[in-house]
């Protein structure tokens, strides 16, 4: 990733935390949505990062059966663990964060 990407992704993020502090008491119920090429170690990946989270994770398969949608729901304890969340698993190849 270039420096500009990496200044542009951290900005994204700062504002993120902001909007969540300013709109949110914590802790807080939290949704998480994903959109990830269907495949099973995709899903396994998304489901792991929340395992012992008490999260609920519902997962629809589009008609085509290419793309997978993952929501979760949680409860936050702070802003940051949202934070850390979308940054853990920005690393799967090909997902998208809603």
């Amino acid at each position: 990733m270039s420096n500009e990407q990496e200044k542009k992704t951290a900005e994204f993020y700062e504002r993120l935390k902001a909007e969540l502090d300013k709109s949110s008491s914590w802790p807080a119920p939290y949704l998480f949505k994903f959109i990830v090429p269907t495949s099973e170690e995709n899903i396994l990946k998304v489901e792991d990062a929340f395992n012992c989270m008490g999260a609920v994770i519902k997962t629809t398969k589009s008609k085509t059966g290419k793309f997978t949608s993952i929501s979760v729901d949680i409860t936050a304890k702070d802003s940051q663990e949202i934070i850390d969340k979308y940054q853990e698993l920005s690393t799967i190849e090909g997902i998208v964060s809603l």
